[in-house]
């Protein structure tokens, strides 16, 4: 039987977190893509004020990602921590829908909204703990997965809920889809995951390091520069995801319906090609496949650079989903194996990466377009990945 059928068959772990982070995927898919639009027109936030309040709901994130991650590695457990975050989707995005006021918006945003957010990495994190028994093939293949389920999710439920608010004179309503899916994601951890037992070994309880020492892991200067390196590959995401529309409608003469389109299809390409990337890590190294999908990446966004027409960007899209699959998914195999025996911890350095990368990709939009347009930043991006898989091959030289 295929090994990603068998993993599922037999571990209810692994298909009921699965489940649950495609419900999670889902009450993103559903409200990320108007949040900025409901929060700015609908609600008559400021761009600034609007600005502000994502970058202390990531910052949010980031502290409670590894709050989180610090208590179920402190008490080895993860349901329970589970549970309370997911629920705070349902507080967050229900208390939006159902009283749409700048006040709610920013304090759901920046509180309940925040916590729920660390469902995510907190459902790698619940996994990798019960895939450390697991050969290391499994465990590829059980992220993958993971990461899959949310692809998934994006491939699916954008263009739904965009086709329903076509009929709406609001797109508030998009916060109750967002609502109903994380309350399926609470349902499915508290009926799917059975509590936490402590690990036995020959009949003795296992017991571990304190959690403190493995947090201070975190800044450690080794820890520090690898986490740059993965944010630095990573960030070609949040180059792509600014240039993209911008060449799209401007140089290449395409429309709004084409940017739709495009990342539709790419996501669509990233659910296939996460396969391709979970098999590739079973013959090479981590870095190697790393520093080949940044490269891969960095071709894509050269190529974007020199666009001129909508047809030429779909073509090399097919190299950005190629790429793309990697870039998302190989990367959360390297964290969560970055603190050995700290699953909750490691976990967490998904958020850090995630706000990390966005911050560096900022960074490289704003000294592109300042040197020469969109494409010059779509240009350092590129390269700005491939320096951070250099950095991790140099790191990891020595590691088999």
């Amino acid at each position: 039987m295929n090994p990603w059928f068998s993993i599922l068959r037999d571990h209810k772990v692994v298909r009921a977190s699965a489940a649950a982070i495609f419900l999670y995927g889902f009450a993103g898919g559903a409200s990320a893509p108007y949040q900025a639009v409901i929060g700015i027109r609908e609600l008559g936030l400021s761009d600034n004020t609007y600005a502000a309040v994502a970058l202390v709901s990531s910052l949010a994130n980031v502290m409670l990602a590894i709050l989180s991650g610090f208590l179920s590695d402190r008490f080895q457990s993860y349901r329970t921590p589970l549970l309370v975050v997911s629920v705070f989707g349902v507080v967050g995005y229900g208390a939006v829908w159902l009283n749409p006021t700048p006040l709610t918006f920013i304090v759901a945003t920046v509180a309940p909204l925040a916590l729920f957010h660390a469902t995510n990495s907190m459902l790698f994190g619940n996994v990798r703990a019960h895939t450390e028994t697991f050969d290391p093939e499994e465990a590829n293949i059980a992220n993958s997965l993971m990461r899959m389920m949310v692809s998934l999710a994006w491939v699916i439920v954008p263009g739904i809920v965009g086709l329903i608010l076509a009929t709406q004179e609001s797109m508030i309503l998009s916060y109750l889809f967002a609502a109903i899916a994380a309350g399926g994601c609470f349902l499915m951890i508290l009926f799917g995951i059975q509590p936490d037992k402590p690990p036995l070994q020959a009949g003795v309880v296992v017991t571990r390091p304190p959690a403190m020492l493995e947090l201070a892991k975190i800044l450690a200067p080794g820890t520090i520069m690898r986490i740059m390196g993965i944010a630095l590959i990573t960030q070609v995401l949040s180059v792509n995801g600014a240039v993209l529309p911008l060449i799209v409608t401007g140089r290449a003469n395409g429309v709004s319906a084409d940017i739709g389109l495009i990342v539709g299809l790419v996501a669509l390409l990233e659910v296939v090609f996460i396969f391709f990337w979970a098999w590739v890590v079973r013959k090479i190294k981590m870095t190697t496949a790393l520093m080949i999908t940044a490269a891969m990446y960095c071709v894509y966004l050269v190529l974007l650079s020199w666009t001129t027409a909508p047809w030429q960007v779909y073509a090399v899209s097919i190299i950005a989903g190629f790429a793309a699959a990697g870039v998302i998914s190989l990367p959360i195999s390297y964290l969560l194996d970055l603190i050995k025996g700290r699953p909750g911890l490691s976990a967490s350095l998904i958020a850090v990466n995630m706000f990390l990368g966005a911050a560096l990709g900022a960074m490289f939009f704003a000294l592109g377009t300042t040197l020469g347009g969109y494409g010059t930043a779509s240009i350092l991006g590129g390269i700005g990945g491939i320096v951070g898989a250099g950095i991790l091959s140099y790191l990891e030289r020595d590691r088999v």
